[in-house]
């Protein structure tokens, strides 16, 4: 780009925002001696859940919302047992259309089990129990996209 150019300010922005919207972590955009590179700095993923707070420290128990539903709310989206996303994508509570849900709320879960899947660029992505417990709340619903670190449910 000649020194003299104004950058195109609008483009640059525009570009920033496609990359932010769609989860990329960069974007080049080329056109004769014009060349616009935007770059978005991504952290590592490190997922850490903390272990559930002993029975006798934790609030009175709010009652489950019926099998399927949201919960409501914020108290249980900052709860010790809460499930974050690793990674921006679109969340599928069951393997197919037609299946059943990997996990209700009120399932009983093991480390390592299936909770959901993530798909992002194509490829899905199995997000697993960190500690057995029960599910007591999920957040997000079939096929809803979700951002890194958003909670999607809860297992106390």
């Amino acid at each position: 780009m000649p020194k003299n150019d104004p950058i195109d300010s609008e483009l640059v922005r525009e570009l920033a925002n496609l990359v932010t919207e769609t989860g990329l972590s960069e974007i080049e955009v080329e056109k004769g001696d014009l060349r616009i590179r935007v770059v978005r700095r991504l952290e590592p993923v490190n997922v850490q859940v903390a272990a559930p707070a002993p029975v006798a420290a934790m609030a009175a128990p709010q009652p489950a919302p019926p099998t399927g539903a949201l919960a409501p709310a914020e108290p249980a989206r900052s709860h010790p047992g809460s499930v974050p996303s690793p990674m921006v994508g679109t969340a599928y509570l069951r393997p197919s259309p037609d299946a059943k849900s990997f996990v209700d709320v009120g399932s009983r879960v093991e480390v390592g089990d299936k909770l959901l899947l993530i798909e992002a660029m194509k490829t899905f992505n199995e997000i697993v129990a960190p500690h057995a417990g029960t599910v007591t709340a999920i957040f997000v619903e079939d096929g809803q996209p979700v951002e890194y670190g958003e909670a999607l449910l809860v297992i106390a």
